[in-house]
């Protein structure tokens, strides 16, 4: 299982709409509305490097209002 964390940039005044979007997708264990450079936080599982280029491409690209997005492969998972 791979563990990610995907920031996300959200065009200004559709933080809602994307937030909700991402939140159906069964892939998204978490997800936070933050405060910063950054204004969407997900926690996302995938099995395998396959999938998560999968969720890249059928989920992040498609969702029109998302301007920017960057991705952390956790190295070790957490307590």
């Amino acid at each position: 299982m791979i563990e990610t964390f995907i920031m996300v940039v959200v065009r200004p005044g559709h933080e809602d709409e994307v937030y909700n979007a991402l939140m159906k997708d069964g892939r998204v264990k978490e997800i936070y509305r933050v405060y910063g450079e950054y204004d969407i936080l997900l926690r996302v599982e995938v099995p395998n490097v396959e999938e998560l280029d999968k969720f890249h491409d059928e989920v992040l690209r498609k969702i029109k209002n998302i301007e920017m997005t960057e991705t952390l492969i956790a190295s070790a998972h957490g307590r």
